[in-house]
């Protein structure tokens, strides 16, 4: 009897548990039916190129973190797209645990113990914005932070194992892959008289310089990847690759030592978080220029957009609000590493009263927004990830100018940052152990229906291109992909606006009747990647700007 009662509530369970099952699975797809085509239910990858984006995704269905997609992203991007980002830079990590709780590593670079008292007299004059490095480039290598924070995100938030998140790119650098057609792009940029290992790396055996489509390989860079992977990141802060670094530095006019690498150390903080509307923000705070992209979002929320602030009229003074916050928001960029006075921008009460100083019928002279010149500089990369438990990293890297310093570590493969300028027109003075201020800006929004993770890339232009798309989709009625490729404009130093190519050009004109000053410009570098999660639905998309591909299952 006993045995029959047994096999009885074993049934009962099994049919229970098949119920279960049948009942998921439908409201799963119920859930799906609404969603757009091109949308994943488990979890994405944005990173610049579609190749980075499948490793990092291939990384979350081992069962993999959100972390760990992330952190074998940038390791294949610092091969695929070496002009934005290496192991010689640093990063800024906003992560979202599986509970919601979000915490910032900050791996940004730091100014070496015995730095050069004179390396500010090398900064630009007058500011103005420069792709390339000035010279002399080895000067303004800061401490590299990428490694150890990917060593601290792995610690607290990374499943599989360290060596696996590598292995891919290891194997790329070894076999080599075609070049792709954005770095071919910049590869002209690498002059033949100062950076010499940088162009031979990129060069034949003829000595021409690589393009795009030809094989490149990573020897070297795939040697030191393969020690960092078996024995881990102290190897490159202590030891014979850190050896091998420091005097390459040295021999380029750096002044990174042995003891700055080895007491070189990430800050784990809470993330900033701000309300904005029904939605949370999380970004970093200084060095992070989560603090601008935040002040701007605010100003903007109180003139209450919608989707018909893009039309007619209204579009005309959507744009020349926004272009008025930007020029303010440039006012306040040197204060933006003073943690109390960042603090304090964020609040609704400052963009109200920011918001009132806003003509609707003219613009101003440049000291009526507190501008001073500032320079402008582009070289970065981001990386979005969701995972299917609901955690997500947003993550951008640097290295500060294309190919940052154009230093190559010719012992190790790997190349320096330029971080040290952005300190020009910000202090007076260096100090050691200082991290320059910066406007990556990795962030997390959500409300109790819907995840965005953000960030984008392009130097100073990140503000801009974030917090246009910010806009376009939680606000204006576009689909992330709509908001992302649409066309932006930039404030610049000077005041003056540039406008993508692609730009509305009756709005340009009703601009210049209302005072704003038109600089034409060649080329954007505002590259925005993202993940969102609304209901059941996963979007992600790479910007086209940079020919990225978003990968997801």
């Amino acid at each position: 009897m006993a045995r029959s009662k047994g096999r009885l509530y074993a049934c009962i369970a099994l049919i229970v548990l098949f119920c279960v099952i049948v009942v998921s699975v439908c409201i799963s797809q119920f859930t799906r039916r609404g969603c757009p085509k091109d949308s994943f239910s488990h979890g994405a990858v944005a990173a610049d190129t579609g190749t980075c984006s499948q490793i990092g995704r291939d990384m979350l269905q081992k069962g993999g973190s959100a972390v760990d997609g992330a952190i074998a992203a940038l390791v294949c991007t610092s091969l695929l797209n070496p002009q934005s980002m290496s192991l010689g830079g640093g990063a800024i990590f906003t992560v979202m645990d599986s509970a919601g709780k979000v915490k910032i590593i900050n791996a940004r670079e730091r100014v070496p113990g015995k730095y050069n008292a004179d390396t500010l007299k090398s900064c630009p004059n007058p500011p103005r914005f420069v792709a390339v490095a000035p010279s002399p480039t080895g000067v303004w290598i800061g401490i590299p932070g990428e490694l150890r924070g990917y060593e601290e995100a792995h610690r607290l938030y990374g499943k599989l194992p360290w060596a696996t998140l590598f292995q891919p790119s290891i194997k790329l650098a070894r076999q080599g892959f075609p070049i792709p057609k954005i770095l071919g792009q910049y590869l002209p940029l690498i002059p033949s008289n100062e950076s010499q290992p940088l162009r031979e790396l990129f060069s034949d055996e003829n000595g021409n310089l690589l393009q795009t489509g030809d094989i490149v390989k990573f020897e070297k860079l795939a040697d030191t990847l393969e020690t960092i992977a078996k024995r881990g990141a102290d190897v490159f802060y202590i030891g014979k690759i850190a050896e091998d670094l420091v005097r390459d530095i040295q021999e380029a006019g750096g002044a990174v030592t042995l003891e700055d690498l080895a007491s070189y150390r990430t800050t784990v903080s809470d993330a900033w978080t701000i309300p904005l509307g029904e939605y949370q923000m999380y970004s970093a705070p200084p060095p992070g220029g989560g603090n601008i992209l935040n002040f701007i979002l605010n100003i903007m929320k109180g003139y209450d957009l919608k989707p018909t602030s893009l039309r007619g009229e209204q579009k005309s003074l959507f744009y020349h609000r926004y272009i008025e916050a930007l020029k303010f928001a440039n006012g306040l960029k040197k204060y933006s590493n003073d943690p109390v006075y960042s603090a304090n921008i964020t609040k609704y009460s400052f963009a109200d009263h920011i918001r009132s100083l806003i003509s609707d019928k003219m613009s101003h002279e440049p000291q009526y927004y507190d501008m001073t010149p500032f320079l402008e500089s582009m070289g970065t990369t981001h990386v979005s990830v969701l995972a299917q438990d609901g955690s997500a990293v947003s993550v951008t890297s640097s290295i500060n100018h294309l190919f940052g310093s154009r230093v190559l570590s010719t012992s190790t493969g790997v190349i320096l940052n330029s971080q040290l300028c952005d300190f020009c027109e910000r202090v007076d003075r260096l100090v050691a152990g200082d991290q320059p201020p910066s406007s990556m800006a990795p962030t997390v929004l959500k409300s109790k229906s819907k995840v965005l993770v953000i960030g984008s890339t392009g130097g100073s232009m990140i503000t801009t291109g974030m917090a246009s798309a910010i806009m376009n989709n939680l606000w204006l009625g576009k689909s992330l992909k709509e908001a992302i490729a649409a066309p932006v404009l930039y404030v610049d130093s000077e005041n003056a606006v540039k406008f993508e190519s692609n730009f509305d050009k009756d709005v340009i004109e009703d601009l210049k009747t209302l005072g704003q000053i038109h600089k034409p410009t060649r080329k954007f570098f505002n590259v925005v990647n993202a993940v969102e999660k609304e209901g059941g639905c996963i979007s992600a998309v790479s910007d086209a700007r940079k020919m990225g591909k978003a990968v997801g299952y």
